[in-house]
């Protein structure tokens, strides 16, 4: 396949087709990057201990400790199972009920609006929510089980939880994952138009370029929620405060440590966005392109 493609507007995938590149795109982007997510995740619920210290001084301590502690570098990849269990659902309906609601909204108008963007990433956002919280909140406590001691397993967290404990934190994940959609998807959208060639000729490289600065806004906003989502949905420890909901959150969290706090994992957490946008975003254009290659061969 060449690495560049023609825009077509004449032939578009059906939503099936993108629910399943999607899948494919997000399972391939997520475990690319799944060591970044473990340490960013690590950072953020860390607290600073009574005598002021801190367990990890930053992203490359994180990564010496947790390896050197924990089993070797396995250990990073601990909660990837249930991180591929949602992720398909998760970037299946998150980028194929983007391109839906795109289309919705668009009509049969020529150009679709800055403002229609956004509504459909925040579409998108919302609708992703159904797989996504129940992911994160495993994944967490997978993450973090190493840190305590016992090392849980799927099947434990799951036992523990429950259906209805899938969902906690649920308001936190909405607060982070609707805007950060509504940002993402408009910004790429828009990078895409200005990358794009006098011809309509796009490569694959700007596509890659573009999901990743789109990915690095995005995640610069949606951190402080990230920080409150993650904080919410790990089991406490005996010193830990416990959150009730968001505002609580917020409140104690500030007050024990700061505005400083809703900024921890902010540069992990970039270093995991961008890439796996980026990675995904190619991934899925390119089944998208091979698609519409396939149609055009058949007329």
């Amino acid at each position: 396949m060449s690495s560049a493609a023609q825009t077509k507007e004449t032939i578009k995938p059906p939503f099936y087709s993108n629910l399943i590149a999607g899948a494919i795109a997000g399972v391939i982007g997520a475990t690319t990057i799944f060591p970044i997510d473990m340490i960013k995740t690590r950072l953020q619920n860390q607290k600073t201990l009574p005598n002021g210290t801190k367990t990890y001084n930053g992203a490359l301590d994180c990564f010496k400790k947790i390896v050197a502690n924990e089993g070797g570098f396995k250990s990073l990849y601990r909660g990837l199972s249930s991180n591929i269990i949602g992720i398909i659902p998760e970037k299946a309906l998150k980028l194929a009920v983007n391109d839906l609601a795109r289309s919705v909204l668009q009509g049969n108008a020529k150009h679709i609006t800055l403002a229609q963007e956004v509504m459909a990433g925040g579409i998108a956002g919302f609708t992703q929510f159904v797989a996504t919280n129940p992911m994160e909140i495993m994944k967490i406590r997978l993450q973090l089980s190493g840190e305590q001691g016992k090392k849980a397993s799927l099947k434990e967290v799951f036992s523990e939880l429950g259906i209805r404990g899938l969902y906690k934190g649920s308001s936190a994940t909405l607060l982070r994952d609707i805007p950060f959609s509504m940002v993402y998807f408009s910004t790429y959208a828009r990078l895409k138009q200005y990358f794009t060639k006098e011809n309509g000729e796009l490569g694959l490289g700007r596509i890659l370029l573009s999901g990743i600065l789109a990915g690095s806004l995005a995640a610069s906003i949606s951190t402080p929620a990230d920080v409150v989502k993650t904080r919410i949905q790990v089991k406490p420890g005996p010193n830990d405060p416990h959150y009730n909901g968001i505002v609580d959150c917020i409140t104690k969290t500030y007050k024990n440590e700061g505005i400083s706090a809703f900024g921890k994992g902010l540069i992990p957490r970039i270093m995991i966005i961008s890439p796996l946008f980026g990675i995904t975003l190619v991934v899925y254009e390119i089944q998208k392109i091979f698609y519409i290659r396939m149609q055009e061969k058949k007329k």
